[in-house]
């Protein structure tokens, strides 16, 4: 199934069923909801960023459905930066096929971030100018260091899964490392957790 989003850009990878479980009055598990969240298109960085949730606290508070709560808020007042300030975020990030005119978003959050290809290859690109190639069920453990994406394949779209969480100030040699959203400042909105 192809997604195809208002500005035309276009993933031939479906879109993920998100489910989420809550309890029963008796405490038995059941399903909440089962949807397919619409992907926000950033045709300058060659993307789709596709948020599926986000905490708002750690260790989360999950009585009373606090946390679907605070999820749905954050979400309708459009303020979810990369990071969630005190929580976490899962997202799904498709890639199109690598071209020459598409800003590589070089970036760094304050948060430790898993990074997991989930379709195709991808290259992860550091500033002391080192490349990694990852292909299908490899890992990044990415610690608040500066970094770009990319699709390795110039024919192939690829995904990746990405889980954030805050973290404390990253400090190397007495230098407090701030979020910087580079080429991406303008597509999004500051995480606002290194003040």
């Amino acid at each position: 199934m192809t997604t195809i989003q208002p500005d035309g850009l276009q993933s031939p990878l479906e879109s993920p069923t998100v489910n989420i479980t809550t309890h029963s009055s008796t405490g038995q598990a059941a399903m909440y909801l089962a949807n397919k969240p619409v992907g926000r298109p950033l045709p300058e960085h060659g993307m789709i960023v596709t948020e599926v949730y986000t905490s708002s606290k750690f260790p989360v508070e999950l009585n009373d459905e606090i946390d679907l709560c605070q999820h749905r808020e954050l979400m309708a007042s459009g303020q979810l930066g990369i990071v969630n300030p005190n929580g976490t975020v899962i997202r799904f990030v498709d890639f199109e096929p690598s071209r020459t005119d598409t800003s590589v978003m070089y970036h760094r959050t304050q948060s430790l971030d898993y990074g997991v290809v989930l379709e195709g290859e991808m290259i992860i690109d550091l500033d002391d100018g080192s490349s990694t190639r990852l292909k299908r069920g490899d890992v990044v453990i990415q610690r608040g260091t500066m970094h770009a994406w990319r699709n390795a394949s110039s024919t192939q779209w690829a995904r990746m899964l990405y889980v954030l969480q805050d973290s404390q100030p990253v400090v190397v040699n007495g230098l407090r490392l701030k979020e910087d959203l580079g080429s991406g400042a303008g597509s999004f909105v500051r995480s606002g957790n290194d003040v």
